[in-house]
């Protein structure tokens, strides 16, 4: 996964999976979509681009038993995790940059699960990676769509509001991503089927600052990286207070995260 940021945050693998089961919902509805008939086919490889800690990866290798599997991922600390997931020959990581894939074997699937809204002009890149697949080759891509929700507006909020400032001035949060028409209209002429529809999950969390706690792990990163410890904490806890009043725990000790994802499955022409 990649992040723009004035420092690069390193990825906490272990905070990112404390909440596998959420993220993973999304992974395999996903997946669920691709065609498997037309996918995976002899002599292509299944590329999982930002494939994280791998857990993913797995899942895909598990899925399609033919074809050998190939995890791309920015963040060493991930990667190392990623190896660890599985010991199937057929699987293998990369550390590699999305802005600028190159498989090393001709891909049958290209898959992406929650890492091109990272990169800015994302939307440019989908018409490469569907031109790098043969005829009836399948590219699957879900991205979070949540930047207008209280989660992520107060990060900014927060950033505002206390004297790390100056320093999150410069700072690149998730960039927004487009209406699903966008990508419709940009995808389409290179597709031979497409299918685009969004998703809101109603997440249940439970325990202390549990919003803030989710997206320590993926959003917040960047803002984090630029702060020192004592800087960190108070920001931290600030926007915490603003979340819990955005999301307010309920009776049962569940708070409700609502979260809105996009889903693209594309096949060439």
């Amino acid at each position: 996964m990649i992040v723009e940021s004035p420092k690069q945050a390193a990825w906490d693998a272990n905070l990112y999976l404390k909440f596998a089961d959420a993220r993973l919902r999304p992974a395999l509805d996903l997946m669920g979509r691709i065609d498997p008939a037309n996918g995976a086919r002899p002599g292509h490889a299944i590329y999982d681009l930002g494939c994280g800690a791998g857990n993913i990866t797995r899942i895909l290798s598990e899925r399609f038993t033919q074809s050998a599997v190939v995890g791309i991922d920015s963040s060493e600390e991930m990667l190392a995790k990623a190896r660890t997931q599985t010991a199937d020959p057929r699987v293998t990581f990369t550390k590699g940059d999305l802005a600028h894939f190159k498989p090393d074997a001709p891909p049958g699937i290209l898959y992406s699960n929650a890492a091109y809204h990272w990169l800015a002009g994302h939307i440019d890149m989908f018409p490469g990676l569907l031109k790098l697949l043969p005829s009836g080759g399948q590219l699957a891509i879900q991205m979070p769509r949540n930047h207008e929700a209280p989660s992520h507006a107060l990060m900014r909020e927060a950033a505002q509001a206390g004297p790390w400032k100056t320093k999150l001035d410069q700072v690149r949060g998730i960039g927004p991503v487009s209406e699903p028409a966008r990508y419709y209209d940009v995808l389409k002429p290179l597709c031979s089927d497409l299918e685009i529809w969004e998703s809101i999950y109603q997440q249940p969390l439970t325990g202390k600052d549990p919003v803030a706690q989710y997206t320590a792990g993926t959003g917040l990163r960047p803002y984090m990286a630029v702060l020192d410890e004592t800087e960190g904490k108070a920001f931290y806890e600030t926007y915490a207070r603003l979340l819990a009043e955005a999301y307010p725990t309920r009776a049962d000790g569940i708070t409700l995260f609502p979260f809105r994802r996009l889903f693209i499955v594309a096949r060439r022409a």
